[in-house]
């Protein structure tokens, strides 16, 4: 039985990244043989990864990549908020950002073949899994081409907004982006707004103006101007502008000679589904 020494272990981590004793145990496992313990850890590795990948992951940051012609957000999730401040976390997210970018990817299938540090992405990823000990994703990625300008707006790691905008001064698109951002509408005007999502709030106006017990022709103008204030709320020309509340977005872009042809908006986590494990009980588990 070959003795484990010092330098073993430290020459083991530094190649591998992973924690003493594991480095450790696979160099026991494997009698010393510091090439076949790299492969057992990558093998035990790809098993723990496996085995995370079901967990959810709505923590992590969003990032933005652009000039005026086309942006790009990626969403790159973790389990905890500790991890975003990983630096392989941190170095991991950031070359897909940029590769997304170079690639002009408009969504996350456009990430497919791509690779990072010359492995595939999913081998990547699976890689970072093994060595931070919690599930990462590549869920989302939205680009955006500019017929006019691309403005981009991040509010830190969790929300991210670009937008396309024609004419105005330099500081509109970036504006506007932030708009979005702040405000989330649903599209650029009522146009965009999805029939059913209008004719689902139109039955529910209809519903509250009848229970007023009005006359027919009031309910009507009830329902009309019900639906004029949800058009509002909801679209980026009808909002009060984030920067000058007494000015609508649209009377801004009028003002510009200006107008925006789409945006896209993205935040952290939405639409994860969350599942309350326990905690103790896990750090109790990878501690057998």
């Amino acid at each position: 039985m070959a003795t484990i020494t010092a330098a073993m272990v430290k020459e083991l981590r530094e190649r591998t990244g992973s924690g003493m004793m594991e480095c450790k145990k696979a160099l026991t496992e494997t009698n010393g043989d510091i090439e076949a313990a790299i492969e057992l850890m990558r093998k035990s590795g790809q098993a723990k990864a496996d085995k995370k990948a079901d967990r959810a992951a709505a923590e992590g940051v969003l990032l933005i990549r652009n000039d005026d012609k086309f942006g790009v957000i990626v969403e790159i999730n973790c389990e905890t908020d500790f991890v975003t401040k990983n630096e392989d976390f941190i170095a991991f997210s950031n070359k897909v950002a940029d590769i997304a970018f170079e690639k002009r990817a408009n969504t996350i299938d456009d990430l497919a073949e791509i690779t990072v540090d010359g492995v595939s992405l999913d081998e990547a990823r699976k890689n970072l899994i093994a060595k931070i000990g919690e599930n990462i994703t590549v869920r989302r990625v939205a680009g955006l081409h500019a017929e006019g300008r691309i403005g981009a707006y991040a509010h830190g790691i969790r929300i991210a907004a670009l937008v396309d905008v024609e004419g105005g001064n330099e500081e509109l698109p970036r504006d506007i982006a932030m708009h979005i951002a702040a405000s989330n509408p649903v599209c650029v005007d009522a146009t965009g707004v999805p029939a059913e999502l209008l004719q689902k709030e139109r039955d529910i106006f209809t519903a509250q103006a009848a229970e007023s017990g009005r006359p027919a022709d009031i309910q009507e103008k009830m329902i009309e101007g019900r639906i004029r204030k949800y058009l509002e709320e909801v679209t980026l020309v009808g909002q009060s502008f984030v920067k000058d509340p007494d000015m609508t977005v649209e009377k801004l872009l009028k003002s510009e000679s200006a107008k925006v042809n789409a945006f896209v908006r993205l935040e952290l986590g939405e639409g994860v589904e969350i599942v309350e494990s326990d905690f103790a009980a896990e750090v109790m588990e990878q501690l057998k």
